[in-house]
């Protein structure tokens, strides 16, 4: 006998019948790592990862997110002395940068410089290109800080 509600007779997985992965209408998570030794390193690999995505960024956010990656690489290497990981990370819905350096000290909000010598635009200039920006200690003393686009 036919029912329609039956699990047999659904098109709709049911809580034991978990749907492929492969048959998702979005793309898996796209997902890079390096360690950058210079900032143009750190865009280099930036504009690889995002000109392989599918669908690509637009040209607006495309900047956005070299912007904040070359930002957090150049305050890493100027303020913590070394970069250990930068990873970029790409879903649906996100564009996710997260930089790790060794230092534990929090990035400082300080008055830019319009001489141009000592700087204090990049950390306001991610925080306002970034939907959300957050700053974790790692175990081994230093930090992340992870930005997260819109897509």
């Amino acid at each position: 006998m036919y029912h329609p509600h039956h699990p047999s007779h659904s098109n709709h997985p049911t809580p034991w019948q978990r749907p492929h992965p492969h048959d998702s209408p979005f793309p898996p998570p796209a997902e890079c790592d390096s360690r950058p030794q210079l900032a143009a390193d750190a865009r280099d690999a930036a504009y690889g990862f995002l000109a392989g995505l599918s669908p690509t960024p637009s040209p607006r956010r495309t900047q956005d997110v070299i912007l904040v990656v070359s930002e957090l690489v150049a305050n890493a290497l100027r303020h913590a002395g070394d970069v250990t990981s930068l990873r970029l990370r790409a879903d649906c819905r996100s564009l996710q940068v997260a930089v790790d350096d060794p230092s534990p000290a929090q990035p400082q909000d300080r008055t830019p410089d319009l001489t141009g010598r000592t700087g204090g635009f990049g950390w306001p200039m991610i925080q306002r290109l970034a939907d959300k920006v957050t700053v974790l200690p790692r175990p081994d003393g230093g930090k992340t800080i992870r930005a997260v686009l819109a897509r």
